[in-house]
Protein backbone atom coordinates (compact mmCIF):
# COMPACT_ATOMS: atom_id res chain seq x y z
CA UNK A 1 0.00 0.00 0.00
CA UNK A 2 1.44 3.38 -1.04
CA UNK A 3 1.61 6.21 1.48
CA UNK A 4 0.39 9.69 0.54
CA UNK A 5 0.50 12.92 2.55
CA UNK A 6 -2.21 15.41 1.59
CA UNK A 7 -1.56 18.92 2.87
CA UNK A 8 -4.80 20.89 2.99
CA UNK A 9 -6.75 17.65 2.65
CA UNK A 10 -9.48 18.85 5.00
CA UNK A 11 -10.74 21.54 2.63
CA UNK A 12 -13.29 21.63 -0.19
CA UNK A 13 -11.09 20.14 -2.91
CA UNK A 14 -8.78 18.30 -0.53
CA UNK A 15 -11.56 16.28 1.06
CA UNK A 16 -12.59 14.91 -2.32
CA UNK A 17 -8.96 14.19 -3.27
CA UNK A 18 -8.57 12.17 -0.07
CA UNK A 19 -11.72 10.17 -0.86
CA UNK A 20 -10.33 9.21 -4.28
CA UNK A 21 -6.96 8.27 -2.80
CA UNK A 22 -8.57 6.06 -0.16
CA UNK A 23 -10.70 4.30 -2.76
CA UNK A 24 -7.52 3.51 -4.71
CA UNK A 25 -6.16 1.62 -1.69
CA UNK A 26 -3.60 4.16 -0.53
CA UNK A 27 -2.70 4.92 3.06
CA UNK A 28 -3.53 8.63 3.48
CA UNK A 29 -2.34 11.10 6.07
CA UNK A 30 -3.98 14.54 6.03
CA UNK A 31 -2.37 17.66 7.45
CA UNK A 32 -4.74 20.57 8.01
CA UNK A 33 -5.28 23.60 10.22
CA UNK A 34 -8.84 22.73 11.20
CA UNK A 35 -9.69 20.39 14.07
CA UNK A 36 -10.53 16.95 12.75
CA UNK A 37 -14.23 17.36 13.59
CA UNK A 38 -14.46 20.44 11.36
CA UNK A 39 -12.58 18.90 8.44
CA UNK A 40 -14.03 17.67 5.15
CA UNK A 41 -11.48 14.85 5.11
CA UNK A 42 -12.99 11.34 5.26
CA UNK A 43 -12.76 9.69 8.67
CA UNK A 44 -10.76 6.78 7.23
CA UNK A 45 -7.79 9.10 6.71
CA UNK A 46 -5.22 9.71 9.44
CA UNK A 47 -5.87 13.39 10.19
CA UNK A 48 -3.22 15.55 11.85
CA UNK A 49 -3.90 19.13 12.93
CA UNK A 50 -1.08 21.58 12.34
CA UNK A 51 0.53 24.20 10.13
CA UNK A 52 2.47 22.88 7.16
CA UNK A 53 4.92 25.74 7.65
CA UNK A 54 6.11 23.86 10.76
CA UNK A 55 9.11 21.84 9.59
CA UNK A 56 8.96 19.52 12.61
CA UNK A 57 5.46 18.45 11.63
CA UNK A 58 6.53 17.88 8.04
CA UNK A 59 9.50 15.77 9.12
CA UNK A 60 7.20 13.62 11.26
CA UNK A 61 4.96 12.89 8.26
CA UNK A 62 7.24 12.64 5.23
CA UNK A 63 8.85 9.29 4.43
CA UNK A 64 11.23 8.12 1.71
CA UNK A 65 9.31 7.20 -1.45
CA UNK A 66 6.00 8.62 -0.21
CA UNK A 67 3.88 10.90 -2.39
CA UNK A 68 2.72 14.39 -1.41
CA UNK A 69 -0.14 16.56 -2.64
CA UNK A 70 -0.13 20.19 -1.50
CA UNK A 71 -3.48 21.98 -1.67
CA UNK A 72 -2.89 24.35 1.25
CA UNK A 73 -3.39 28.09 0.78
CA UNK A 74 -4.55 30.64 3.32
CA UNK A 75 -5.88 33.43 1.10
CA UNK A 76 -8.21 34.05 -1.86
CA UNK A 77 -7.88 36.58 -4.70
CA UNK A 78 -10.05 39.22 -3.01
CA UNK A 79 -8.23 39.14 0.32
CA UNK A 80 -4.85 39.02 -1.42
CA UNK A 81 -5.58 42.31 -3.16
CA UNK A 82 -6.60 43.91 0.14
CA UNK A 83 -3.36 42.79 1.85
CA UNK A 84 -0.75 41.60 -0.66
CA UNK A 85 2.04 41.39 1.92
CA UNK A 86 -0.03 39.04 4.07
CA UNK A 87 -0.79 36.92 1.00
CA UNK A 88 2.92 36.62 0.22
CA UNK A 89 4.18 35.93 3.74
CA UNK A 90 1.43 33.51 4.73
CA UNK A 91 1.91 31.28 1.69
CA UNK A 92 5.22 31.44 -0.15
CA UNK A 93 7.66 30.76 2.77
CA UNK A 94 5.66 27.69 3.81
CA UNK A 95 5.64 26.36 0.25
CA UNK A 96 9.39 26.80 -0.14
CA UNK A 97 9.97 25.10 3.22
CA UNK A 98 7.82 22.19 2.03
CA UNK A 99 9.95 21.85 -1.11
CA UNK A 100 13.10 21.69 0.99
CA UNK A 101 11.65 19.08 3.33
CA UNK A 102 10.34 16.95 0.45
CA UNK A 103 13.80 17.01 -1.08
CA UNK A 104 15.44 16.02 2.21
CA UNK A 105 12.94 13.20 2.77
CA UNK A 106 13.60 11.68 -0.67
CA UNK A 107 9.91 11.49 -1.56
CA UNK A 108 8.68 9.74 -4.70
CA UNK A 109 6.56 12.59 -6.07
CA UNK A 110 5.04 15.96 -5.15
CA UNK A 111 1.96 17.47 -6.78
CA UNK A 112 1.87 21.23 -6.19
CA UNK A 113 -1.70 22.43 -6.70
CA UNK A 114 -1.67 25.92 -8.21
CA UNK A 115 -4.47 28.00 -9.79
CA UNK A 116 -5.21 28.03 -13.48
CA UNK A 117 -7.86 30.65 -12.84
CA UNK A 118 -5.38 33.27 -11.64
CA UNK A 119 -1.80 32.59 -12.76
CA UNK A 120 -2.30 33.21 -16.49
CA UNK A 121 -3.87 36.67 -16.31
CA UNK A 122 -5.38 38.23 -19.46
CA UNK A 123 -4.98 35.94 -22.45
CA UNK A 124 -5.91 36.78 -26.02
CA UNK A 125 -6.66 33.22 -27.14
CA UNK A 126 -8.90 30.65 -25.45
CA UNK A 127 -8.57 28.00 -24.24
CA UNK A 128 -5.26 28.70 -22.48
CA UNK A 129 -2.53 26.06 -22.75
CA UNK A 130 0.34 25.53 -20.33
CA UNK A 131 2.67 27.17 -22.87
CA UNK A 132 0.96 30.57 -22.57
CA UNK A 133 3.22 32.97 -20.60
CA UNK A 134 1.77 33.57 -17.14
CA UNK A 135 1.00 37.21 -16.33
CA UNK A 136 -1.18 37.30 -13.18
CA UNK A 137 -2.92 40.54 -12.18
CA UNK A 138 -3.64 39.75 -8.51
CA UNK A 139 -1.27 39.21 -5.57
CA UNK A 140 -2.87 35.78 -5.18
CA UNK A 141 -1.98 34.83 -8.75
CA UNK A 142 1.55 36.21 -8.37
CA UNK A 143 2.25 34.23 -5.20
CA UNK A 144 0.72 31.11 -6.75
CA UNK A 145 2.97 31.53 -9.80
CA UNK A 146 5.96 32.07 -7.50
CA UNK A 147 5.26 28.73 -5.81
CA UNK A 148 5.03 27.10 -9.25
CA UNK A 149 8.37 28.55 -10.27
CA UNK A 150 10.05 27.53 -7.03
CA UNK A 151 8.70 24.00 -7.51
CA UNK A 152 10.08 23.79 -11.04
CA UNK A 153 13.40 25.29 -9.91
CA UNK A 154 13.75 22.64 -7.19
CA UNK A 155 13.10 20.00 -9.83
CA UNK A 156 15.57 21.42 -12.33
CA UNK A 157 18.38 22.30 -9.92
CA UNK A 158 18.02 19.66 -7.22
CA UNK A 159 16.09 16.82 -8.83
CA UNK A 160 12.90 17.15 -6.77
CA UNK A 161 10.29 14.84 -8.37
CA UNK A 162 7.45 17.32 -8.70
CA UNK A 163 4.65 18.34 -11.03
CA UNK A 164 2.43 21.42 -10.96
CA UNK A 165 -1.31 21.29 -11.63
CA UNK A 166 -3.42 24.34 -12.40
CA UNK A 167 -7.14 23.71 -11.83
CA UNK A 168 -9.80 26.01 -13.24
CA UNK A 169 -12.64 27.36 -11.05
CA UNK A 170 -13.82 24.49 -8.87
CA UNK A 171 -17.39 24.25 -7.59
CA UNK A 172 -19.51 21.57 -5.95
CA UNK A 173 -22.18 20.60 -3.47
CA UNK A 174 -20.31 21.32 -0.24
CA UNK A 175 -18.48 24.48 -1.27
CA UNK A 176 -18.91 27.28 1.25
CA UNK A 177 -20.11 30.73 0.25
CA UNK A 178 -19.31 34.10 1.77
CA UNK A 179 -15.54 33.76 1.42
CA UNK A 180 -14.98 35.92 -1.66
CA UNK A 181 -14.42 32.87 -3.85
CA UNK A 182 -16.77 30.50 -5.66
CA UNK A 183 -19.34 32.32 -7.79
CA UNK A 184 -21.66 29.34 -8.25
CA UNK A 185 -21.97 28.69 -4.51
CA UNK A 186 -22.52 32.40 -3.88
CA UNK A 187 -25.16 32.66 -6.60
CA UNK A 188 -27.09 29.56 -5.51
CA UNK A 189 -27.19 30.71 -1.89
CA UNK A 190 -28.26 34.21 -2.94
CA UNK A 191 -31.22 32.90 -4.96
CA UNK A 192 -32.40 30.48 -2.30
CA UNK A 193 -32.18 33.12 0.42
CA UNK A 194 -33.89 35.83 -1.65
CA UNK A 195 -30.84 38.03 -2.20
CA UNK A 196 -29.72 39.60 -5.44
CA UNK A 197 -26.73 38.10 -7.24
CA UNK A 198 -23.87 40.55 -7.69
CA UNK A 199 -21.71 40.45 -10.80
CA UNK A 200 -18.88 42.73 -11.85
CA UNK A 201 -19.21 44.17 -15.34
CA UNK A 202 -21.99 43.94 -17.94
CA UNK A 203 -21.83 40.14 -18.26
CA UNK A 204 -19.58 39.50 -15.31
CA UNK A 205 -16.59 37.30 -16.05
CA UNK A 206 -16.21 34.16 -18.15
CA UNK A 207 -14.74 31.22 -16.28
CA UNK A 208 -13.99 27.54 -16.78
CA UNK A 209 -16.19 26.11 -14.01
CA UNK A 210 -15.24 22.52 -13.19
CA UNK A 211 -16.90 20.22 -10.68
CA UNK A 212 -14.79 19.30 -7.66
CA UNK A 213 -15.03 15.60 -8.52
CA UNK A 214 -13.34 16.30 -11.85
CA UNK A 215 -10.68 18.46 -10.18
CA UNK A 216 -9.90 15.64 -7.74
CA UNK A 217 -9.64 13.01 -10.44
CA UNK A 218 -7.41 15.35 -12.46
CA UNK A 219 -5.04 15.83 -9.50
CA UNK A 220 -4.81 12.04 -9.02
CA UNK A 221 -4.20 11.60 -12.76
CA UNK A 222 -1.26 13.99 -12.52
CA UNK A 223 0.01 12.15 -9.44
CA UNK A 224 -0.17 8.75 -11.15
CA UNK A 225 0.82 9.67 -14.71
CA UNK A 226 2.24 13.21 -14.79
CA UNK A 227 5.74 13.68 -16.16
CA UNK A 228 8.13 15.03 -13.54
CA UNK A 229 8.90 18.72 -14.05
CA UNK A 230 5.70 19.39 -16.03
CA UNK A 231 2.66 21.64 -15.63
CA UNK A 232 -0.87 20.39 -16.26
CA UNK A 233 -4.07 22.39 -16.57
CA UNK A 234 -7.25 20.87 -15.14
CA UNK A 235 -10.30 22.38 -16.82
CA UNK A 236 -13.24 21.70 -19.11
CA UNK A 237 -12.19 23.92 -22.01
CA UNK A 238 -15.66 25.55 -21.93
CA UNK A 239 -16.25 29.14 -20.89
CA UNK A 240 -19.34 30.02 -18.86
CA UNK A 241 -20.22 33.63 -18.04
CA UNK A 242 -21.82 34.81 -14.81
CA UNK A 243 -25.00 35.51 -16.78
CA UNK A 244 -24.93 31.94 -18.14
CA UNK A 245 -24.86 30.65 -14.56
CA UNK A 246 -27.74 32.96 -13.64
CA UNK A 247 -29.73 31.69 -16.63
CA UNK A 248 -29.32 28.08 -15.47
CA UNK A 249 -30.36 29.08 -11.96
CA UNK A 250 -33.40 30.86 -13.32
CA UNK A 251 -34.56 27.63 -14.98
CA UNK A 252 -34.19 25.81 -11.65
CA UNK A 253 -35.86 28.52 -9.57
CA UNK A 254 -38.84 29.34 -11.80
CA UNK A 255 -40.83 26.13 -11.13
CA UNK A 256 -40.54 26.87 -7.40
CA UNK A 257 -41.82 30.42 -7.81
CA UNK A 258 -38.44 31.91 -6.83
CA UNK A 259 -37.33 35.10 -8.53
CA UNK A 260 -33.72 35.53 -9.60
CA UNK A 261 -32.41 39.10 -9.46
CA UNK A 262 -29.03 40.41 -10.50
CA UNK A 263 -27.12 43.58 -9.68
CA UNK A 264 -24.30 44.70 -11.96
CA UNK A 265 -21.36 46.43 -10.32
CA UNK A 266 -18.26 48.07 -11.76
CA UNK A 267 -15.56 45.65 -12.94
CA UNK A 268 -12.80 44.87 -10.43
CA UNK A 269 -9.19 45.52 -11.38
CA UNK A 270 -8.03 42.05 -10.25
CA UNK A 271 -10.57 40.15 -12.39
CA UNK A 272 -9.54 39.05 -15.88
CA UNK A 273 -12.37 39.13 -18.40
CA UNK A 274 -12.11 35.48 -19.41
CA UNK A 275 -10.21 32.38 -18.32
CA UNK A 276 -10.74 29.00 -19.99
CA UNK A 277 -8.16 26.21 -19.77
CA UNK A 278 -6.84 23.74 -22.35
CA UNK A 279 -6.32 20.39 -20.58
CA UNK A 280 -5.20 18.27 -23.53
CA UNK A 281 -1.77 17.67 -21.98
CA UNK A 282 -3.30 15.89 -18.99
CA UNK A 283 -5.67 13.97 -21.24
CA UNK A 284 -2.81 12.87 -23.49
CA UNK A 285 -0.72 11.39 -20.65
CA UNK A 286 -3.51 9.89 -18.57
CA UNK A 287 -6.80 9.76 -20.49
CA UNK A 288 -8.34 12.08 -17.88
CA UNK A 289 -11.33 14.17 -18.92
CA UNK A 290 -14.04 16.06 -17.01
CA UNK A 291 -17.33 14.17 -16.63
CA UNK A 292 -19.75 16.66 -15.04
CA UNK A 293 -21.42 19.15 -17.38
CA UNK A 294 -22.05 22.64 -16.04
CA UNK A 295 -25.86 22.47 -16.12
CA UNK A 296 -25.90 19.16 -14.26
CA UNK A 297 -23.29 20.37 -11.77
CA UNK A 298 -25.22 23.53 -10.92
CA UNK A 299 -28.40 21.47 -10.53
CA UNK A 300 -26.58 19.22 -8.05
CA UNK A 301 -25.44 22.24 -6.04
CA UNK A 302 -28.97 23.68 -6.13
CA UNK A 303 -30.61 20.44 -4.98
CA UNK A 304 -28.08 19.90 -2.20
CA UNK A 305 -28.68 23.41 -0.84
CA UNK A 306 -32.47 22.93 -0.91
CA UNK A 307 -32.16 19.56 0.79
CA UNK A 308 -29.99 21.08 3.53
CA UNK A 309 -32.62 23.75 4.21
CA UNK A 310 -35.43 21.23 4.51
CA UNK A 311 -33.46 18.76 6.65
Amino acid sequence: MSYCVVIGGGGFIGGRVVEVLLKSGREVVVLGRKPNADSSAPKAADYRTGDYGDRKILRSLLRPECTVINLAYSTVPKTSYEDPLHDLLSNLPANVALLEECLSANIAKLVMVSSGGTVYGPAGKMPISEQVPAAPVSPYGISKLSSDLYTLMFHRNAGLPAVVVRPANAYGEIQSSGKGQGFIAEAVDAVIKGREIQIYGERGTIRDYIHVNDVASGIIAALDHGKIGSIYNIGTGIGTSNLDVISILNELARPLGINVTCRKLAPRVFDVEANVLDSRSLNDISGWRPLVQISDGIRRVWESRLAALSA
